[in-house]
């Protein structure tokens, strides 16, 4: 179901146990919650499931674990991607073998100065030549330094096999050219919670966002009443969305995400070094801008929200 890029889908978190160990239970045990909030898919060894530490081993572990726990109706993407193209082209082979439906493959970024946009295009290109599964672009410039252009992207949806892009930068003019720039059935979709609400209305497919992992159903709110043209609501709420998200990503990282996860009931984890937890008072910060997106969901806060839309 990959090709239905659509709604909410989830780049979701690998937990460790204390030891920084893979926890497979806890993986499953999330996967099991997360299946009943009406999310539409998930993205496993994205950037948020500190693929870049862990090894092969680790991935295949990862990705078949993930695949017995989501029903075939979602999405059921994987992330790729090594600085070289003939490595990429490997690492997405061993995802499909292990159950990937699509690839969210990122740019290479450490010859920093040689990605130019052509380069993209030709990698991009021979990545999805290699690909027997879909390849859906993922610009990430706040970890990479790499931007995938709207014309690039352009350039890049005339392949048959490049279904969509994630675009996880806050910069919704760039997106809105990017949704122009592409044909209708080519899914751009946006990776920063703090935009969704303004994405959505740019032409966003949908979004694959961090937080969802710890406030899904804020997240599908969204996204539904966006659809639904209650962009008054949709805005408010994004509002309180929009705090939160920029703490569990840019703030404290993946540690504060982990950290929601517990305060939601799922399991969050370690995390591995050198990453690390947040302090206790950023964990009580974390605190305060979770149960202030819990209580958005209430009817109650709905209209509180709606009423008082600069608080």
């Amino acid at each position: 179901m990959a090709n239905n890029l659509s709604g909410i889908l989830l780049p979701i978190t690998t937990p460790f146990t204390a030891g920084e160990d893979f926890d497979a239970e806890a993986l499953v045990s999330n996967l099991t919650k997360w299946n009943d909030t009406g999310v539409t898919g998930y993205v496993v060894l994205g950037s948020t499931g500190e693929r870049v530490n862990l090894d092969e081993r680790e991935y295949v572990q990862v990705i078949e674990t993930a695949r017995k726990a989501v029903p075939e109706t979602f999405s059921f993407i994987v992330g790729a991607g090594q600085q070289s193209t003939r490595n990429t082209i490997k690492e997405i082979v061993r995802a499909a073998t292990a159950g990937a439906e699509a690839a969210l493959v990122i740019t290479p970024s450490f010859y920093r100065s040689a990605i130019t946009q052509d380069a993209l295009v030709k990698h991009y290109h021979a990545v999805a030549d290699a690909s027997s599964v879909p390849i859906i672009l993922y610009s990430m410039p706040d970890l990479t330094g790499i931007k995938i252009e709207p014309e690039t992207a352009s350039r890049l949806s005339e392949h048959k096999n490049i279904i969509g892009m994630k675009d996880s930068s806050a910069d919704v003019a760039k997106f809105a050219e990017t949704v122009e720039a592409v044909p209708e059935d080519f899914a751009v979709m946006i990776g920063n919670g703090t935009v969704l609400c303004e994405a959505l209305r740019a032409g966003a497919k949908g979004g694959i966002l961090a937080v969802g992992c710890a406030s899904p159903e804020l997240c599908i709110e969204i996204y539904r009443a966006v659809r639904t043209g209650q962009i008054d609501l949709a805005s408010a709420l994004q509002q309180t969305l929009t705090p939160l998200a920029r703490a569990v990503t840019k703030t404290y990282g993946i540690g504060g995400l982990k950290t929601a996860m517990n305060m939601a009931g799922y399991v969050g984890g370690a995390v591995r070094a050198p990453l690390a937890r947040p302090s206790e008072d950023a964990g009580v910060e974390i605190d305060r801008l979770f149960r202030a997106a819990n209580d958005a969901l209430s009817k109650d806060g709905r209209l509180l929200a709606l009423q008082t839309p600069n608080a």
